[in-house]
């Protein structure tokens, strides 16, 4: 991870979990290609509740289906994302 990426992810980590405000970690989206993980420009934050500690619907981790549906697509969200972060 070169310095871009880390001030990258820094300020995303600030902004708070893009669901309820809390405070965030990231969130790699998938990008469909095989398992690969996203770059680190494609990450969304959120709280440890909404990532990987919630349960089923809540964590975006134990079900990813239902997690969109309650709280939309991760492409949405990164793109909301990126609109925060311009406006800082």
């Amino acid at each position: 991870m070169n310095k871009a990426e880390k001030e990258h992810m820094r300020r995303v980590a600030e902004l708070g979990c893009i669901i309820c405000g809390q405070p965030a970690e990231l969130h790699h989206i998938n990008n469909s290609t095989m398992g690969k993980r996203s770059s680190n420009y494609e990450v969304i934050p959120l709280c440890h509740i909404h990532h990987r500690n919630g349960g089923f619907g809540i964590a975006i981790h134990a079900g990813l289906r239902t997690w969109q549906e309650n709280h939309g697509y991760e492409k949405d969200l990164l793109e909301e994302v990126k609109k925060r972060l311009e406006l800082l």
